[in-house]
């Protein structure tokens, strides 16, 4: 078991990752779309190209294992004001959708506490 734990953090890398990558490149096919929907939740429309620029970073970043500790601390802050922004936990329908993106957090925060394993582009 111990020889196969430095590469969890590869897998969890990995999923999470691709869920960034796949939500970001979603998000290019219709950003003005997007756009209105954070505007939904108060934010300026302007903010839709960072956002999905940070998404694919984040995705690749996390894939690729380089930038891991700050990318997932980053990505840990972007799942909580998102779940806060956008999942209202008093409705049953929201509220797995909230405390997915807690959960994601999570994994985030553990990626932040102990790096990104093996492979990685991230040398510590």
């Amino acid at each position: 078991m111990d020889k196969l734990s430095p590469y969890a953090p590869l897998v969890a890398r990995i999923f999470i990752g691709a869920l960034f990558l796949i939500a970001g490149f979603g998000k290019l096919g219709d950003v003005a779309g997007f756009a209105g929907y954070m505007a939904s939740a108060g934010l300026p429309t302007f903010l839709a190209w960072p956002a999905v620029i940070f998404e694919l970073a984040l995705g690749a970043s996390m894939i690729l294992g380089f930038q891991t500790r700050i990318m997932a601390l980053l990505g840990a802050g972007f799942c909580i004001v998102a779940a806060v922004l956008y999942h209202n936990p008093s409705d049953p329908a929201q509220m797995t959708n909230f405390l997915k993106n807690f959960a994601i957090a999570g994994g985030f925060l553990m990626l932040f506490a102990h790096g990104a394993g093996k492979p990685a582009l991230d040398k510590h």
